[in-house]
């Protein structure tokens, strides 16, 4: 089940919504359906607990692979 995150365009309410086939999502606060999808980044957890440590993975504001703090987006170092 995918887990998506908008920000409401009416009320400015921030939050996630898990959207089952054809469903659209609406705000759990005013219920309106104009809203603005956010990029979401997500962590995966190594299955073995001797092995190297996961990197901290892409930066939450642009995505770069070198992981956060490593913006390559003006205005966001």
């Amino acid at each position: 089940m995918p887990i998506f995150e908008y920000i409401c365009q009416q009320c400015d309410h921030d939050f996630e919504a898990l959207i089952y086939g054809s469903d659209e999502a609406d705000c759990p606060k005013c219920h309106s359906k104009k809203l603005s999808p956010k990029l979401s980044v997500f962590a995966v957890s190594a299955k073995d607990s001797s092995s190297k440590p996961a990197s901290t993975g892409a930066c939450g504001s642009c995505g770069d692979p070198r992981g956060p703090g490593a913006c390559s987006m003006p205005g966001l170092n």
